[in-house]
């Protein structure tokens, strides 16, 4: 089911009209991208899933990076979500797609063009690396926005994924007589231009200046999510920098702890929007950041860590 991606990160090598440089930095929309799979059980009752996060970049030079968190699977199911994490994916979080890319030299779209393209790329995932191909459709929206999708219907089995055992032991637990093992996948992807590294600078600003208005009680069982890498007092650094003074400092700037290159060339200040932004999916706001955590999925343990934060580091 993720073989699809390689070929959507083509669509970021067409080059050669104004405002759409091939030394240029690119960065998967999560919320507005999608990735999802169908199965069929029974041999008649047919069923969609999806991941609900995905991440990923393409460097100036043509490096790629494209990460599914296994974890959000999501097929509407509480329990089959839970046999799906430990079971088929073996309870790893991540499948990551590396390829290489020739930013250079390649067909330009104007805006408004669109056209098919291939990629041979590697997928890591299970513990194999998977080489892979697929056909995309792509469509130049602006010079700083790219849709990708599928060109056609994308089948992949769950023997060249490697988890075959896995979809075997579902049907036991359900007690289901068949689920098929290839399936379809449909995909909508769209890329920005990454403006991040040319911004200005933000202004800090104070914690008085901003708000929350989450309940700091609930906000510190919440926290129990964050304390095994992160610390509130000033100067105690763990896995991750502390927290100390978090609402209105500059990102990547805690004495004494090792950003990743990403984080320290961020140049973001953690007001509560971009806080909550960042807690919800830290590497859609930040491609290439060393924290492991996938994010909060509701919005409400958002604002209650915030009023948390703000209580107990300000």
């Amino acid at each position: 089911m993720l073989r699809v991606f390689g070929a959507i990160l083509t669509a970021l090598t067409v080059t050669g009209s104004a405002g759409f440089s091939s030394a240029q930095s690119w960065v998967l929309d999560g919320v507005n991208s999608k990735l999802a799979f169908g199965s069929i059980k029974k041999n008649k009752i047919g069923e969609v899933h999806r991941f609900e996060r995905i991440s990923g970049s393409v460097s100036e030079t043509g490096a790629v990076q494209v990460e599914i968190d296994l974890s959000s699977v999501q097929t509407d199911v509480d329990i089959r979500n839970e046999r799906m994490r430990d079971f088929v994916f073996g309870g790893q979080t991540t499948g990551t797609l590396k390829a290489q890319i020739d930013m250079a030299g390649l067909k330009s779209l104007p805006v408004g063009g669109a056209g098919v393209v291939d990629s041979a790329i590697t997928l890591s995932i299970l513990g194999r690396d998977i080489p892979v191909e697929a056909d995309l459709f792509v469509l130049r929206i602006t010079d700083t926005r790219v849709l990708v999708s599928t060109d056609s219907m994308v089948f992949v089995s769950s023997e060249d994924l490697g988890i075959d055992d896995g979809i075997t032991k579902l049907m036991g637990l359900a007690e289901l007589s068949g689920i098929t093992r290839t399936a379809p996948i449909t995909a909508r992807f769209i890329f920005n231009a990454d403006s991040s590294a040319a911004a200005p600078a933000i202004a800090p600003v104070k914690a008085a200046d901003a708000s929350t208005s989450g309940d700091a009680s609930k906000g510190k069982r919440v926290f129990n999510k964050c304390k095994a890498c992160h610390k509130l007092e000033a100067g105690k650094n763990g896995v991750g920098p502390s927290l100390a003074g978090i609402i209105g400092r500059p990102s990547g700037q805690v004495d004494g702890y090792q950003y990743s290159d990403a984080m320290e060339q961020s140049n973001l200040v953690w007001t509560h929007d971009l806080l909550a932004q960042y807690l919800r999916k830290p590497k859609d706001l930040i491609p290439g950041t060393k924290m492991l955590f996938a994010g909060l999925r509701k919005d409400s343990e958002i604002d209650d860590l915030l009023a948390y934060l703000e209580q107990e580091t300000q």
